[in-house]
């Protein structure tokens, strides 16, 4: 699963792009459509998959699956932002990859062996992380600066109703895994084909796209892009970011497994239908959190008490499963870490935006930060899969999910130019 990308500064005036009426709600379900199939295939679909074709190391293969096509989908996103940013068009490549993803999705329900399982899930990050960075793209290509904060918050909602609505298609497909893969290709293909229909292509002018520069050697492009990690407060919000990333993802790609393995669930609910109701608990709480912190944070003119707070807040809420490994403790947990995640991610970002090492590199040093969203998704699993599987089971997962968080809480501390 990607996280919704972080915004960078506006780009230099051009040439206002013309209004299409209904865009936001267009964008907005492809982007839930988008956070259906990450949710509902990766967090159940996936995992069920697998655990059907090898019961009995089901956390290592979805660790080394879910490691490796994070791989793929980390580099297809900047690879396929920049092809359609050189081809001048986005539907093309929403199209393509959606439709490749509605093929992978339909290769996946037809295999039953964990390579072909891993080839399959490899194929539909590719593909997704295509359709993900040419509708990103549209924010800034088709939106007036003035109305951005509008459509990034609108956008943004794909996260909790996409999410929900993934698992609760999931939960709902769980006993027929090959319609369930089919119904999320089904989505994704419609929501590319209404988007690309009622919001076609305009071409981008030279203004838009300068003629390129001359450019310097590769190596020291890379030096220049990791610059901004020499300058000290970056540098210690780049930390905590990614520690902060590596807990959560640590523990909520295996909730399906916790769910069945570890918590002792009520008479008649099976962990699909579980997870129908705690992804909503917490993204409703995601969202509640998310508005608030960005809110009160701005008004009070305080970052770090939030951001730390809310970290540590994340740490501390693993031990409830341990201390309560129940129905009742996996739904305090569950509010709770929604509630501490949407906070962190929300004033977190507002305080990266105020450690830039040079306005003139915003926009780059924010493409940095990126890094410590995907990199930490790229590890999580093999993390996970390792703890699990050599300490002997969820409880110390839990434990090392929440140490991360603490220690990535305990990062902000260091940041000087921010209160």
């Amino acid at each position: 699963m990607a996280l919704p990308e972080i915004a960078g500064p506006p780009v230099p005036a051009v040439p206002e792009p013309p209004r299409r009426r209904g865009l936001l709600p267009l964008l907005l379900f492809a982007n839930s459509a988008m956070m259906a199939v990450y949710m509902g295939v990766g967090s159940v679909l996936l995992p069920l998959q697998i655990a059907e074709i090898d019961p009995v190391r089901k956390v290592a293969v979805l660790g080394l699956i879910g490691g490796i096509s994070a791989v793929f989908a980390t580099a297809f996103n900047p690879v396929a932002g920049a092809l359609s940013d050189r081809s001048g068009r986005r539907s093309p490549w929403i199209l393509g990859g959606a439709f490749g993803s509605l093929a992978g999705l339909a290769f996946l329900g037809s295999v039953g062996t964990a390579l072909l399982v891993g080839i399959g899930w490899c194929l539909v990050q590719a593909t997704m992380n295509i359709y993900q960075a040419a509708v990103t793209a549209i924010v800034p290509d088709r939106i007036p600066a003035a109305r951005r904060g509008t459509a990034s918050a609108l956008v943004g909602l794909g996260l909790p109703i996409g999410g929900t609505a993934g698992v609760l298609i999931a939960s709902q497909t769980s006993e027929h895994l090959r319609s369930g893969y089919l119904v999320f290709g089904a989505v994704i293909a419609l929501a590319a084909l209404l988007l690309t229909t009622f919001c076609r292509d305009v071409p981008r002018t030279e203004a838009a796209n300068p003629a390129p520069t001359e450019r310097e050697p590769k190596g020291r492009q890379l030096a220049a892009f990791l610059s901004a990690l020499s300058h000290h407060d970056f540098r210690w919000a780049f930390i905590g970011r990614a520690l902060m990333v590596l807990g959560y993802f640590s523990v909520v790609g295996y909730q399906l497994y916790i769910l069945d393995d570890h918590i002792t669930l009520p008479a008649g609910l099976t962990p699909p239908g579980a997870m129908a109701v705690l992804t909503p608990v917490s993204m409703v709480a995601m969202a509640v959190s998310t508005l608030l912190g960005g809110l009160l944070s701005d008004r009070w003119n305080r970052r770090k008490v939030f951001v730390g707070v809310s970290a540590a807040l994340a740490g501390l809420v693993m031990a409830v499963p341990v201390i309560s490994p129940t129905w009742t403790g996996m739904l305090v947990f569950s509010a709770l870490n929604g509630l501490a995640f949407g906070c962190f991610m929300a004033v977190d970002t507002a305080l990266v935006t105020l450690v830039l090492p040079r306005a003139e590199d915003a926009a780059r040093d924010m493409g940095v930060l990126n890094i410590a969203n995907a990199g930490p998704q790229v590890i999580a699993p093999f993390v996970a899969s390792a703890v699990v599987t050599g300490l002997g089971g969820y409880t110390p997962l839990f434990l090392v999910g929440g140490a991360l968080s603490l220690i990535g809480a305990l990062a902000i501390l260091p940041i000087r130019s921010v209160r």
